[in-house]
């Protein structure tokens, strides 16, 4: 897609969901795990032997995908919220976090319910790149927004969580945005340019539904 990062193509595991693959040097985060193929495993495991620091991140339940033999098959520590850590039984080195973690200088993520319980978000800061999981869907060409459906956990936590998201982003961040669902509704693209700008005309659409961000939440 751009130096240092890569997607992978839709995975019926994660109901058509997307993954990524993030270079940053030193470090390296698979976000989201893509289909359980041996070519992807080979990719994967050509990027373990630079001998870089990798882990596995997960935006929400939806891109758990098949986590657990990635994990047995790299030995890559896991992190995902703790709101749904518990649907990871047996995964070994599985790291939860709260509200937000900064797993590296310039690398942060920050709990954002609503798609599911422990939905999160990525700011990539030496990329400016925000990968924004499932709390924004395709909705066409260059175009992401929050979506109601039936899977959808809570609805008014998902548009207090894109308010939240606005106060945590340095301004003017981020400069794009990776999604974690389906991309079909980009039309052949896959990242969506100007997200700053993005998440202001979310704001001014949403206006009040949005609500303001929630300092403390607890458990679900």
């Amino acid at each position: 897609m751009r130096p240092g990062l890569w997607w992978f193509a839709p995975s019926r595991e994660s109901q058509g969901g997307s993954a990524w693959w993030l270079d940053l040097g030193e470090l390296a985060l698979l976000v989201d795990c893509p289909a359980w193929t041996q070519a992807n495993l080979t990719f994967l495991r050509q990027q373990a032997d630079r001998g870089v620091t990798t882990w596995i991140v997960l935006t929400g339940r939806e891109g758990h995908g098949r986590c657990r033999r990635f994990q047995e098959a790299l030995d890559w520590p896991v992190l995902v919220q703790e709101q749904e850590a518990y649907l990871l039984p047996g995964v070994r080195r599985l790291l939860p976090f709260a509200s937000e973690h900064q797993l590296a200088e310039g690398v942060r993520l920050l709990w954002t319910p609503g798609p599911s319980p422990g939905a999160s978000v990525l700011h990539v800061t030496p990329m400016d790149g925000l990968f924004c999981g499932r709390l924004l869907v395709p909705v066409g060409p260059g175009q992401l927004a929050p979506l109601r459906s039936r899977r959808t956990f809570h609805w008014p936590r998902q548009l207090a969580s894109l308010t939240r998201l606005r106060a945590w982003l340095p301004t003017g961040s981020p400069a794009w945005i990776a999604c974690g669902a389906g991309l079909g509704g980009l039309r052949g693209e896959k990242l969506v340019p100007d997200g700053a700008g993005l998440l202001a005309e979310l704001e001014r659409q949403f206006g009040g539904a949005m609500g303001p961000p929630a300092a403390d939440w607890g458990p679900m």
